[in-house]
């Protein structure tokens, strides 16, 4: 594989950009905090203000709940910005004018690092933003590709990292490949402090799902990533390593080496 570098921009920006509100602080705050701690300016985006979100309220009334607290939630991270791009759920789709409002996004924050769903998941809004966020690191570079907001194109292609799937299993049930795991132990208590300002999703994990410990799960899936590297928490990030993406490894030289990973 040719090493592909990237021409680092002035200012070192991440965009964790995902399907639902409350996925980020599920899946990648731990590794946010820590990259804003080392300087970088953080960005949180959803695809969707989560309007499907309750067994109980209306798709506006939730969304508007659902919205405001991912808000709280960039903000108790410290994200410089939060993004909603108006899909609704079970609703986001790979068209011409999906791709269009993604790139846009892209290229309205013109980060360094982007940060998704990984291709495989548990649902299609997941995947479908997997592919979306993947189509628009290389559109939005691409000058004479138009967005609705007639933005103007990024000067470079970041790096993208997958985090784990919901679950951490394939649609078979097979485990997900392990690529950099960031050990998070320092920074729990702030993730999890930002999960818990989704307060609404509890009652509708509780209908849905039957589950009422969606904190206590998230800490628990933590400590197996975490087991693997002898750390008491950790978060699993796979790089996208094909052509054009950089494919050296920015995260080692930002958050420093870890743990070697050890097999179970």
């Amino acid at each position: 594989m040719i090493a592909m570098r990237f021409h680092m921009p002035d200012r070192l920006s991440v965009l964790a950009i995902m399907p639902h509100p409350d996925d980020i602080e599920i899946l990648c705050a731990g590794t946010l905090i820590r990259l804003r701690d080392a300087g970088c300016e953080i960005h949180a985006a959803t695809m969707t203000p989560g309007d499907k979100g309750s067994a109980v309220l209306s798709r506006e009334q939730i969304a508007g709940i659902r919205r405001e607290e991912a808000r709280n939630a960039a903000g108790t991270l410290g994200a410089a910005s939060y993004s909603c791009l108006e899909f609704e759920d079970l609703s986001i789709v790979f068209d011409n004018d999906s791709r269009r409002r993604v790139a846009g996004l892209m290229r309205r924050i013109t980060p360094a690092i982007v940060i998704t769903t990984p291709p495989i998941d548990y649902m299609f809004d997941h995947e479908i933003t997997s592919q979306l966020v993947r189509d628009a690191c290389f559109n939005a570079s691409v000058r004479n590709y138009e967005t609705p907001g007639g933005e103007p194109p990024s000067t470079h292609i970041p790096y993208l990292y997958y985090t784990d799937p919901v679950g951490g299993v394939d649609l078979y049930g097979a485990p997900s490949q392990i690529g950099r795991l960031v050990d998070i132990s320092a920074v729990m208590d702030r993730k999890a402090e930002a999960l818990t300002c989704h307060v609404s999703q509890r009652a509708w994990l509780q209908k849905q799902h039957g589950l009422d410990d969606y904190v206590d799960s998230m800490k628990r899936w933590g400590a197996d990533r975490g087991a693997l590297i002898g750390v008491e928490y950790a978060e699993n990030l796979r790089q996208h390593l094909g052509h054009p993406h950089p494919t050296d490894d920015i995260l080692a030289g930002l958050l420093g080496s870890e743990p070697e990973h050890k097999e179970r």
